[in-house]
């Protein structure tokens, strides 16, 4: 998995750094096949806005934005939004590949 982490006119910390690489080491826990993870920093004008750009095989790119005034705050509302992403789309291949109800056998009473 490549893992790039970009800031925009501000300085990421070493701490905030390390809550985001290991926010993106957890998502591997979903068993998707990540192939990249971009995460772009930038300051605006009211706060700090964070992206992250999650590249799956075979599926589309999940693309989380989140806009805070906090910098962590910012961070942790993206990690969130983007784990539910990533859960969601787990539990939609789990699903997928299980069996429909015409397999089910019918109980004779």
């Amino acid at each position: 998995m490549n893992v790039q982490v970009h800031a925009k006119d501000l300085t990421l910390q070493a701490n905030a750094k390390a809550h985001i690489e290991a926010a993106i080491e957890s998502f591997t826990k979903y068993s998707l096949d990540i192939t990249s993870v971009n995460v772009h920093v930038q300051a605006e004008k009211k706060g700090v806005s964070i992206e992250f750009e999650i590249r799956i095989a075979h599926a589309e790119p999940v693309i989380i934005n989140q806009t805070d005034d906090n910098l962590d705050a910012a961070i942790d509302l993206a990690i969130d939004r983007a784990t539910k992403a990533l859960r969601r789309l787990h539990d939609k291949i789990i699903s997928h590949k299980a069996g429909s109800v015409k397999d089910l056998e019918t109980l004779d009473a």
